[in-house]
């Protein structure tokens, strides 16, 4: 197994007056990431991570190099909706850049991320893939292009609602597509649900279902479809003499093209001009009797829909995550290569707060995001503990990283400047981008709702996530006790105050607040439980210094009049910017330093 290359060997001279400090051109993102191998050595067994790994270290510099070029360009030249051929015939098509050819090439066909984990044999492993080892290829890729990451995900997700719910004739006409690596033989998904009439209020919607022999016939028009122009779409549906709200909705696939060859009845009646994602064509979509077929139960669509909208929640948190790292490579090699004023940016003191801002938030949601991820492989494993973990988990991690998603692309776009305002350079994607993710989904008020009112009140999935945590700190033999300690006592209270605020109607303002502590606590312990592994690993303990931070920072009510800056945050900030491994002694006094 590789030893990541340190940041510092991966910058470029600085001593050539006159010229810009330099950007992620040429980076290796998985050479890069010492942290993303040590998560995966915690979470995946050592055949699979050895298997994997160089599959990782292609897409790695892929992702720094060729890929991000597409995406630029991908970017640059939107998507573009044709209604006619050159002969005056309705032929609806969507126009693409050959950069978002090759992007899709990568992602669906080299790297087959959208089939890791629902067919065997991708990438040459005989079973499939783990979520865990699945997301580290989602989280290599989109710091390259954030954009196709959608028609990645809902392909996976119209495969698994197909596996899961699907008669047998389904699955054979259409499974098999979904999954393929074989670029000719492959058939993207789509996800229609939002409507003019409700986007998370899913059950005021006013597509209705007519049953005509063996299939159904839709009309209505869906608002925002992503996607657009898929082969295959999963959309919910009021099949004709059903109730209202979400009890009487029906789960469909409905097909872009009939069995004759000729296109199926829904129009795409034009794209949507995108903050960002402007890569990926999103468009309006108007069913006029467009032929469907159902998926399970009809009075269970909502539910089987629900399902996948969680799992796309986690994809949402990993997404926005490798934002977060993708503006942190950039600030810190900004950091590192530009002098002013005499010194380097990433010597001087406001300078490396901000850093340790974009750290700090980028490194909470990584782990946040693969303890999630373990939760969900324990969970589709039978686990019916990790499954209620993983029902407050993911609106948890889909709340609080798709926000500090926004907050860390701006300050890394800052970080070079105005240079970083111009779309020459990644920063000002990234910032787009990431406007998305805290939407998606559902936005942050309806997730908060989701996680404190129906995760925590309706279903006591916080006890899972108190459980979790404090056999995390028993599992910390290594990291002080008295740290381990605060953890303890913070996380009761962290599930105290979510259970206060679930159980008060009048309360619901607050949970917001009561997500985000959750997060933090739950990352904090996170972070310990990871730094103890990581040290008995290699030796480094840097990680636990992390879990401090956000105490100290995130959680710890502090007097804004007193100064916070002193010896021992200065010194975890170097540590923490630096490269040399730390031991548990050091970072212990560390941690217990006031």
């Amino acid at each position: 197994m590789h030893q990541p290359a340190r940041q510092s060997e991966l910058t470029l001279p600085a001593d050539q007056p006159g010229l810009l400090a330099p950007d992620t051109s040429g980076m290796n993102f998985y050479r890069a990431d010492p942290a993303l191998t040590d998560l995966l050595r915690i979470h995946l067994p050592s055949p699979l991570l050895r298997h994997i790994e160089p599959h990782l270290d292609r897409l790695g510099a892929l992702a720094g190099g060729h890929l991000d070029e597409c995406a630029r360009l991908s970017d640059r030249h939107t998507p573009v909706l044709h209604q006619r051929d050159k002969f005056g015939r309705d032929a609806q098509w969507i126009e693409y850049h050959p950069a978002y050819r090759e992007l899709e090439a990568a992602a669906f066909g080299e790297f087959g991320i959208h089939a890791m984990s629902v067919r065997k044999g991708v990438l040459g492993w005989p079973d499939k893939y783990p979520v865990v080892a699945k997301h580290a290829f989602t989280f290599l890729f989109n710091q390259a292009e954030f954009g196709l990451g959608c028609p990645i995900n809902v392909t996976d997700g119209c495969a698994k609602l197909l596996s899961n719910f699907g008669s047998d004739a389904l699955k054979a006409r259409y499974l098999d597509g979904l999954t393929q690596t074989d670029m000719s033989k492959l058939t993207q998904g789509g996800q229609f649900m939002t409507e003019k009439e409700g986007g998370s209020d899913v059950g005021t919607l006013t597509t209705t279902a007519v049953q005509e022999g063996d299939h159904w016939r839709l009309t209505g028009e869906k608002w925002f479809c992503s996607n657009a122009d898929a082969k295959v779409v999963m959309l919910l549906a009021r099949p004709e003499g059903a109730g209202p709200g979400t009890r009487g909705v029906g789960l469909f696939l409905m097909p872009r093209t009939l069995d004759d060859g000729t296109p199926n009845h829904y129009r795409i009646v034009r794209l949507k001009d995108k903050l960002g994602t402007r890569s990926m064509a999103s468009g309006e979509i108007k069913l006029e009797g467009a032929i469907a077929y159902a998926v399970g139960k009809l009075d269970r669509g909502f539910v089987q829909m629900a399902e996948m909208v969680n799992s796309s929640r986690l994809s949402n948190g990993v997404k926005s995550t490798a934002l977060m790292r993708r503006a942190y490579h950039d600030a810190m090699t900004v950091a590192r290569n530009r002098v002013v004023f005499g010194s380097r940016i990433v010597d001087l003191p406001l300078a490396r707060r901000q850093l340790m801002k974009i750290m700090l938030a980028t490194e909470q949601a990584l782990s946040m995001s693969f303890v999630t991820a373990d939760a969900l492989d324990r969970a589709e494993a039978g686990s019916q503990d990790a499954a209620a973990l993983l029902r407050i988990l993911t609106p948890t991690l889909k709340f609080r990283a798709t926000r500090d998603a926004r907050k860390v692309c701006g300050d890394a776009l800052e970080m070079r400047g105005g240079i970083g305002y111009i779309e020459e350079f990644a920063t000002s994607r990234l910032l787009r981008d990431a406007h998305l993710g805290s939407i998606w989904e559902g936005t942050g008020n309806i997730v908060a709702i989701d996680a404190l009112k129906r995760a925590v009140g309706r279903h006591g999935a916080e006890a899972a996530l108190a459980a979790d945590l404090h056999a995390r700190l028993d599992d910390s033999a290594s990291v002080p006790q008295a740290w381990r300690s605060r953890l303890r006592d913070l996380t009761d209270r962290a599930i105290g105050f979510a259970r206060e605020v679930a159980s008060r109607m009048d309360n619901e303002a607050e949970a917001r607040r009561a997500t985000s502590l959750l997060y933090h606590v739950a990352s904090a312990v996170a972070l310990a439980w990871e730094g103890g592994r990581i040290h008995e690993m290699r030796g480094d303990a840097r990680r636990l210094l992390l879990s401090r931070m956000v105490i100290d920072h995130r959680v710890a009510a502090g007097d804004p009049f007193r100064l916070t800056e002193n010896a021992a945050q200065r010194a975890i900030t170097g540590h923490l910017l630096g490269d040399r491994a730390v031991g548990m002694a050091e970072v212990g006094e560390l941690i217990s330093a006031a």
